[in-house]
């Protein structure tokens, strides 16, 4: 526990023979439980989990593997808990795990996200160029500032895990931008937190090509539906000028597309929920 506050690790796996064992022994010693989820690895990653909790999957996807740990968690952990996000490859530095969890146990957040400020230096150029690509698509689609939506390293609060809609869900590589899209269109606060990126010859699994459009097209669509269901369940009158805006921006002048975003932003920020009551 940290704080008092139950932690629990939840790590997707792939073929992560190489790197999983070292991961497992940079837990810190504040986490109560970890899952292991091997995501139909050949490998033989999903033997290496040791004393963790492990979950099999037949190759779902990265962000069908990570729902699947959070929800082991629900069922093993009795109280309230904070569930961390690690990837399997070594990417994500242990010591950065205190930072991720302090804004949730201060109750200043439901979702913090770890943002890599050192990445230039370190990530290669064409993923540097889609991270920058996929963070301005991923601001618009939220309504609030995301600036590196790529990475993985995040802690949600149980709070959170447990109102989750888990049957509509994203599998693939794209699940980061997808989960702030539902923090974002249920009010969840999300906080920003800086950690290390670390790349010392792991391989991304990630087609820039083809992954790039893929959740672009996501995005948009996501744009456009959470502003819809908003407007059904949470109207105000931010949304009002937002619709008026769009559309006028198609018919008229694509300028007042910004005046859009400024009120999405508005609205986005008028139903954020209090992080002081319930928490996690």
């Amino acid at each position: 526990m940290y704080q008092g506050v139950g932690i629990g690790v939840v790590i997707p796996a792939r073929n992560e023979a190489e790197h999983l064992p070292g991961v497992l022994a940079g837990i810190p010693s504040f986490v109560d439980k970890v899952v292991v989820v091997d995501d139909g690895s050949t490998d033989g990653t999903g033997d290496l989990a040791g004393d963790a909790e492990l979950v099999r999957l037949n190759g779902q996807g990265v962000g069908a593997a990570i729902d699947s740990g959070h929800q082991h968690l629900l069922k093993i952990m009795d109280a309230d808990f904070i569930s961390v996000v690690m990837a399997g490859d070594g990417q994500m530095d242990p010591e950065d795990m205190e930072d991720l969890i302090e804004p949730i146990v201060n109750r200043k957040a439901h979702h913090v996200k770890g943002e890599r400020l050192d990445r230039a230096g370190k990530m290669p150029i064409y993923r540097r160029v889609g991270t920058f690509i996929l963070s301005i698509l991923t601001t618009l689609a939220c309504g609030q500032n995301i600036r590196d939506p790529q990475c993985g390293y995040t802690a949600t609060s149980s709070q959170v895990l447990k109102s989750w809609n888990w049957e509509n869900s994203w599998k693939g590589y794209g699940y980061p931008n997808w989960w702030l899209m539902g923090l974002s269109e249920r009010g969840w606060r999300i906080a920003h937190v800086p950690v290390k990126a670390i790349y010392e010859g792991q391989k991304s699994g990630i087609r820039v090509s083809t992954f790039l459009p893929k959740v672009a097209l996501m995005l948009l669509i996501g744009l456009h539906t959470r502003i819809f269901r908003n407007t059904l369940n949470n109207p105000s009158l931010a949304l009002v000028i937002t619709w008026a805006t769009y559309i006028a921006g198609w018919i008229y002048n694509p300028l007042l597309f910004v005046v859009t975003h400024i009120s999405d932003r508005i609205h986005v920020s008028s139903i954020l929920r209090d992080a002081n009551e319930n928490t996690r």
